[in-house]
């Protein structure tokens, strides 16, 4: 059998051993390239939209910008608007403070000098009614004065004012029994007399009363009857007998009579004065020279002068009622109480 010589080992083919790892390696190169082309795209995808998200972003954020801008401005404003109101509230706050402060003040102090107030208006009170009764005689309105500071005493609650409001109980008693006189009514009948002063008949000018005359004679008398009864009563006539029961009136000539009717209402009208003024002495004295004048010179059987010689005395007979009360003891009351409080005090 024929040897069969073994068969030489193919030699390798460099063409043909190096093509797989040549294509593998361009295999892979070319999935490499495809990886990175495929990245590079993606990313270059990613970056566009990131892109496209920041740039919207920054659109948004923009927008976002100014509408913060325009909010901040319209804060600015709103801030500086309240900051003024604020600045006004303020001062209010510093005025209501200050006057809050004040009336504090004025509180205390009007609580701390009640009394002292009280004092210094009853006082005042008190001089203006001693004013009203010496310079007007005004009775009323200085009891309604008197009145109205005993009420203010009483409406303190005070009873340190216990002593000054028996003091006031005493006046207001005095002024009341002195209100009941009619001072108007005496000073209108003192006018009436001055004005029927000029018409009251004198003594001088009395006349006595006509006698009956005798019975005229008769047609049936005759001529010589008549002629006695005329003669003798023309001599009658010429001499007068008359019984006065009285003084003899004094004579007084034309202006003697003047004098006297002048001086008459001079006396009259100074005793209204002193009725007036409260001058009691006066006024009693002037009445009681009018009546005697009244009397002596003035026919007192006449009716008109009868009338007013009874005015003038049962007017001048009023005494005691003209007086003028005061309220002095009040007055010393309220002084002594303040000036013990103001002695206290220091």
């Amino acid at each position: 059998m024929a040897d069969v010589a073994p068969a030489a080992p193919a030699s390798p083919n460099p063409s043909r051993g190096a093509s797989p790892r040549a294509r593998a390696f361009a295999l892979g190169f070319v999935l490499v390239a495809l990886i990175l082309a495929w990245e590079w795209y993606d990313t270059r995808s990613q970056l566009a939209a990131l892109k496209e998200e920041v740039a919207k972003r920054l659109r948004e954020s923009d927008a976002a910008s100014r509408d913060a801008v325009l909010l901040a401005k319209q804060a600015q404003d709103a801030m500086r608007e309240t900051q003024a109101r604020l600045a006004q509230a303020e001062v209010r706050l510093a005025e209501s403070q200050s006057r809050q402060v004040a009336l504090e003040a004025a509180y205390h102090e009007l609580s701390r000098n009640r009394d002292d107030w009280l004092l210094a208006e009853t006082e005042q009170i008190l001089t203006i009614a001693s004013e009203q009764l010496q310079v007007a005689g005004n009775v009323k309105t200085a009891l309604a004065a008197l009145q109205a500071a005993d009420a203010r005493l009483a409406r303190s609650g005070r009873d340190r004012f216990v002593l000054l409001r028996k003091a006031l109980a005493g006046d207001i008693e005095r002024l009341k029994a002195a209100s009941g006189t009619d001072l108007p009514a005496m000073a209108a009948k003192l006018d009436q007399l001055i004005a029927t002063a000029d018409s009251l008949p004198l003594a001088q000018e009395a006349r006595p009363a006509a006698s009956a005359s005798p019975g005229a004679p008769s047609e049936e008398s005759g001529f010589w009857r008549k002629f006695t009864g005329e003669v003798l009563e023309d001599l009658k006539r010429m001499v007068r007998v008359e019984n006065v029961g009285r003084i003899e009136p004094v004579l007084l000539s034309p202006s003697q009579t003047f004098f006297l009717r002048e001086n008459l209402k001079l006396r009259l009208l100074n005793a209204r004065l002193a009725l007036l003024a409260r001058d009691e002495a006066t006024f009693r004295a002037d009445m009681k020279t009018a009546a005697g004048w009244l009397e002596r010179y003035f026919d007192t059987r006449s009716r008109a002068a009868t009338g007013a010689l009874a005015a003038v005395r049962q007017l001048g007979s009023q005494s005691g009622v003209i007086t003028v009360p005061t309220v002095d003891e009040s007055l010393a009351a309220v002084r002594g109480y303040r000036t013990s409080r103001t002695q206290a005090s220091r």
